[in-house]
């Protein structure tokens, strides 16, 4: 646990480096491996991080994916390890759809509150097009009808005609001509 009472828990890369010093036994059952308390033996990793360090690793029984985690974390038990990275990554997923599908690249304010405005506005804007594609049979895509909306803020048409398959027809007759000067 950090000096805060914080603690952190991540996905192990494949050379990460760990020696262990004591296993715990684990209940594979739920899937878990092994439960090793350590230390990291990397050239960097021993100076950067001294402290113990706990390594879970986890075989998923959907996809059978071997999955190593390490955590910072001695008492929570190690299937609350895998649980708390899986929250964690739903939360990173989370945000990948957000900067993919909301065109969110920056965050203009940093309090809670800002970053809350900004989510639902672009969520709100999000749903709002997807019933205006869904409603008007529209053939574009998002991408497309944002790209629009971005560039047309406020001009005067109507959605329905600015979107419309069709080409409108000009009349050769009825076209004006411009008079002479004199």
């Amino acid at each position: 646990m950090g000096t805060c009472g914080s603690f952190f828990v991540t996905r192990a890369k494949k050379n990460t480096l760990f020696r262990r010093l004591y296993s715990s036994p684990v209940d594979k059952a739920l899937g878990l491996r092994s439960d090793q308390r350590g230390v990291l033996c990397g050239v960097k990793a021993r100076n950067q991080y001294p402290a113990h360090i706990r390594r879970v690793t986890y075989r998923d029984p959907k996809t059978d994916k071997r999955l190593c985690f390490l955590t910072n974390s001695l008492a929570i038990p190690a299937i609350d390890v895998c649980k708390l990275y899986k929250m964690r990554w739903q939360v990173e997923l989370f945000f990948k759809w957000v900067k993919q599908h909301l065109r969110i690249k920056r965050f203009l304010g940093t309090s809670q509150n800002a970053v809350h405005i900004q989510i639902w506005i672009a969520i709100a804007t999000y749903t709002l097009v997807a019933i205006l594609i869904k409603e008007l049979r529209l053939k574009k895509s998002m991408y497309d009808v944002l790209q629009f909306l971005s560039v047309s803020v406020f001009e005067k048409a109507l959605i329905i005609e600015v979107f419309s398959e069709t080409v409108p027809v000009i009349n050769p007759d009825n076209h004006l001509i411009q008079g002479e000067l004199l």
